[in-house]
């Protein structure tokens, strides 16, 4: 099997030194490998993807010394397949429409009969279920609307509810090896996540496990902030029938306070640093590759 992995930015601000650590190891290891790097600009976001933070990603991780297969794959350019997952979520009756906005979810997770604090989990504040009952698994699904996955359903759906993933690198408590879980913990842990919105076809969850099996991704590399997150992968990776990649945990670049880095923070901007005279090198030195 060729090592085939990928780095997913969304072209939403400037690439920071914690990108430039992922997609530097993520392009090591597949050289190391004898593989294939790829370049994936995940900007199904319509309203935050902006064409020139997409050409500042491509400009930051050439300087960087990295290349990648051609065409780069972006995700506004595949809706359609979004479009056909959910589709087949919906005919398995797994997916209903909400229309709470923010403030009606934390109201309702804060209401006395909740507990009176929200409760966070995986994907941040659990949703209550609200709009649960309202689903009709008869009609056809609508566009244009919010739809959530039911959780509850969703592991009953499984014909097996234990799930497992193998991890190459570190998680945040130092799992690493073959990754075993019990499906039904999402339930409380996650809840009923977005799949898609309003706004636009598909969510960050629906759209990665997608792009990863249409691209053959075999093994990803990513930061440890989504290490509970690939939990959420892997159910969606076998209520939609895809393959399971390797997975690869990394370390998190943080600042001076220990908060990883965010890409508001353009003091730590690889493009500052390129305009201060830095090579890249000290940034490899600087992340410590």
């Amino acid at each position: 099997m060729t090592f085939r992995t990928r780095f997913a930015p969304s072209p939403t601000g400037p690439l920071h030194l914690g990108h430039a650590f992922s997609a530097i190891l993520a392009h090591d290891m597949a050289r190391a490998a004898g593989g294939d790097f790829l370049l994936r600009i995940e900007d199904i976001d319509r309203d935050r993807s902006k064409p020139e933070w997409e050409a500042q990603i491509h400009d930051d991780l050439a300087w960087l010394g990295l290349s990648w297969e051609t065409p780069v794959r972006r995700q506004s350019d595949h809706l359609a397949l979004y479009d056909r997952a959910l589709d087949r979520l919906w005919a398995q009756g797994l997916l209903y429409v909400c229309t709470c906005n923010r403030r009606d979810i934390r109201a309702a997770a804060s209401a006395p009969q909740e507990g009176g604090d929200p409760a966070f989990g995986i994907d941040g504040l659990i949703y209550p279920g609200t709009c649960r009952a309202h689903h009709d698994p008869g009609a056809p699904r609508p566009h244009g609307a919010a739809l959530r996955l039911d959780m509850g359903a969703a592991v009953g759906h499984l014909n097996a509810p234990s799930l497992n993933f193998i991890e190459t690198g570190r998680g945040p408590l130092g799992e690493t090896g073959d990754i075993a879980f019990d499906a039904g913990d999402l339930v409380t842990l996650a809840g009923d996540i977005v799949l898609s919105r309003r706004d636009f076809t598909g969510s960050y969850h629906l759209s990665v496990v997608l792009d990863d099996a249409e691209q053959g991704i075999t093994h990803v590399v990513r930061g440890e902030d989504l290490f509970d997150a690939t939990r959420l992968h892997v159910l969606l990776q076998r209520l939609l029938g895809l393959p399971t990649p390797v997975y690869h945990h990394h370390r998190l670049i943080r600042d001076d306070q220990g908060k990883r880095l965010a890409k508001r923070d353009d003091a730590r901007a690889i493009a500052t640093y390129r305009a201060e005279g830095v090579g890249p090198q000290d940034i490899r030195a600087m992340v410590g590759l």
